[in-house]
């Protein structure tokens, strides 16, 4: 109770959960002992009281518990005494065996770490491109990418709306190995701010004028007054030529990988929603869920993603 409610309640409360808890089970002994009256026997002539209930003609006796029922509710009452005397369940009690949720996860990640610890220090020191060709090590990092990066990458590892794609060569950050193991250790975070401030006009300008970057169907026109806008305001970022900026995150703007994009849904729609609402991208470090000693060989996993050949 006490890992549940915090690191101890007050005396009102830790009282009130022990007078509830024996209470209850005080409740449950007297109905059972209620009916283990001695009274309910057959009389010398075999006759049994009922419970005065009728169906169908059908008389309810008021027989007694059979034994070994009786007996197993006795058993399920000591065992729940036995219980809360030995774990920590009644208000502020921490319990005889001092047992907490804490102490035994610590013990069960202790132990683990002692059975695996070896298995991954044997990789640490492998350059990541050649533990990218190693099978066994790839199995062992896939299932810690299925169990840690799968909610957000996929099973498959090809993103989805606002996760990127770590099967492609487009990558917001670097996919060299130290650029992939810098964004397991230390996460990122990506901001665009909203260009509402252009105007309605002046943002269908530029996004048209994006769209002529990544040689897709476009206004000419609008991208021609688009590009002295983007030159203005947006170049700082994604460059002159819109090819990005991985030191920051800025993502190229002339390839066929957008993040921010619906299944579905028009390309030029989603650039519009980009610049009149901006986005606000972030990945946790992951160093502290999976551990350092397993960064190396996830890292490893990812760059095996995008170069399959």
């Amino acid at each position: 109770m006490n890992n549940l409610w915090g690191d101890s309640l007050s005396g009102f409360w830790s009282a009130w959960i022990i007078a509830i808890t024996l209470g209850t089970i005080a409740f449950c002994a007297w109905v059972l002992l209620a009916n283990r009256r001695t009274d309910k026997v057959p009389d010398v002539e075999g006759n049994v009281d009922t419970t005065g209930h009728t169906a169908d003609g059908i008389e309810e006796y008021d027989n007694p518990l059979p034994r070994w029922w009786f007996m197993l509710f006795v058993a399920t009452i000591v065992f729940a005494l036995g219980y809360l005397a030995l774990y920590p369940g009644l208000g502020n009690f921490s319990g005889l065996l001092g047992w907490t949720q804490e102490s035994q996860w610590e013990q069960e990640v202790e132990r683990a770490n002692e059975r695996y610890a070896p298995i991954f220090a044997q990789y640490q020191d492998v350059p990541i491109p050649e533990l990218a060709q190693n099978g066994e090590a790839m199995r062992v990092a896939e299932r810690i990418f299925l169990n840690n990066c799968a909610v957000c990458h996929g099973s498959n590892a090809q993103g989805g709306y606002g996760f990127p794609n770590l099967t492609d060569d487009a990558w917001l950050y670097g996919g060299e190995p130290e650029n992939i193991v810098a964004t397991i250790t230390n996460g990122r975070n990506g901001l665009m701010p909203s260009w509402q401030q252009l105007g309605a006009q002046n943002i269908e300008n530029v996004a048209q004028y994006v769209l002529s970057l990544s040689g897709l169907d476009h206004d000419a026109q609008a991208a021609d007054q688009g590009q002295a806008i983007f030159a203005a305001s947006c170049v700082a970022c994604h460059g002159p030529d819109g090819t990005g900026n991985q030191a920051l995150g800025a993502p190229n703007l002339t390839d066929d990988a957008w993040l921010y994009r619906q299944p579905g849904q028009d390309i030029a729609d989603a650039v519009r929603q980009t610049l009149r609402n901006g986005r606000n991208g972030h990945m946790p470090s992951q160093a502290a869920y999976i551990g350092e000693e397993r960064v190396h060989l996830v890292a490893a996993y990812v760059y095996s993603l995008s170069h399959q050949n």
